[in-house]
């Protein structure tokens, strides 16, 4: 079983959602993207893990870093 990040002093969804909208892109394209690179996540899940109620896995985070190019600095300030 992967490991899940907590966001409990880390607001990762966050900062997910605004380097997404920053890059414009909306929340059924990233998870189209995700999906074709192999990460299984829907569209709810993402929507949860932006608002924070929902932890995020480490192939996860890796694929959204991938799809909306940024680092993992970006997304764990």
């Amino acid at each position: 079983m992967e490991q899940k990040i907590k966001q409990d002093t880390i607001h990762i969804g966050a900062n997910i959602r605004r380097i997404r909208l920053n890059a414009g892109i909306g929340q059924t394209q990233l998870v189209g993207a995700l999906q074709i690179r192999g990460v299984n996540m829907t569209r709810e899940t993402l929507v949860k893990i932006e608002r924070g109620i929902q932890h995020i896995t480490a192939s996860q985070l890796r694929g959204i870093r991938d799809c909306l190019n940024t680092t993992y600095d970006e997304l764990l300030k």
